[in-house]
């Protein structure tokens, strides 16, 4: 029971650890932006949003959670646009990369993934931004790093260093505490109840894109390594792997104080991972 209990807190550590350093320049770049930087400069930020979702969903496949972390923030502070958020959510990798590449799966199957991760990413990016001026909740909105700074009591006023560390920190926090009692919940609950249900047609698809919710970098390595066991079907590891952002998501509801646009964006990465997942299906 004593090394349950060490192995789930020093998951939940360590993930949380590897996300500070993200945080720390996320927050950095943000005070800046506020600070230093004039109205053309950010202007200029804003207009090159239209291959956001592009930039975005390439940059995603790298393994590393806190890039979408990185983007929820600066989603919260309206310097990238939704369908660019949406693009890194969708495409990025988390652990599923490092998972495969150990258990030595084939190039031919790890380039299919992220070509799919990345293709996805970028059309539900590009639609999203498309169709954003038109949806009340996610319209385009100005530089708003005040507004986030004065949600998370940062204490601006103490400078840029220090704001963005104390930011980082209450974040970091804030993941570990999430992210261990996730980790406590799957370690109890198991991978077997979801498994069976997973190799359904289009119930797989769907309980494997609610396993990829999961604010918690285990969850791509649970559904990478069902595949690979040949627990679940490709469709299903798909919408889980799609809709997984590790804890971008989590980030996303902590930073950003529009409960109703949140839910939203959940909505869309959910829904887009298992119609992926589900259209995979049918065309095998």
């Amino acid at each position: 029971m004593t090394d349950f209990w060490y192995d789930v807190t020093a998951e939940a550590l360590e993930e949380a650890i590897k996300l500070f350093p993200f945080l720390l320049v996320t927050y950095l770049v943000l005070e800046y932006l506020e600070r230093r930087v004039g109205d053309g400069t950010v202007n200029l930020i804003r207009k090159s949003g239209k291959t956001g979702p592009l930039i975005g969903a390439l940059c995603g496949i790298f393994p590393q959670c806190g890039l979408a972390a990185a983007a929820a923030n600066f989603y919260a502070a309206r310097v990238i646009s939704a369908g660019t958020l949406m693009a890194v959510f969708i495409s990025t990798s988390d652990e599923m990369l490092p998972i495969l590449i150990s258990n030595a799966a084939p190039a031919v199957l790890i380039v299919k993934i992220l070509a799919l991760k990345v293709t996805t990413g970028v059309l539900i990016g590009m639609t999203l931004d498309f169709a954003g001026p038109k949806i009340s909740l996610l319209k385009p909105r100005n530089l708003d790093v005040e507004t986030l700074c004065r949600n998370q009591d940062c204490k601006c006023e103490a400078g840029i260093w220090q704001s963005a560390l104390r930011h980082s920190l209450k974040i970091t926090l804030f993941v570990f505490v999430i992210s261990w009692l996730f980790s406590m919940i799957m370690a109890w609950i198991g991978t077997a109840p979801f498994a069976r249900f997973m190799n359904l047609p289009v119930a797989g698809p769907a309980v494997a894109g609610l396993i990829g919710l999961v604010p918690n970098c285990s969850a791509s390595v649970i559904v990478t390594q069902l595949y690979l066991e040949n627990a679940i079907g490709f469709g299903a590891m798909m919408s889980g792997v799609m809709s997984g952002a590790g804890v971008g998501l989590l980030v996303l509801f902590r930073v950003n104080p529009r409960l109703k646009e949140n839910l939203l964006l959940a909505a869309v990465l959910y829904l887009s991972g298992v119609v992926t997942g589900t259209l995979i299906d049918l065309w095998r």
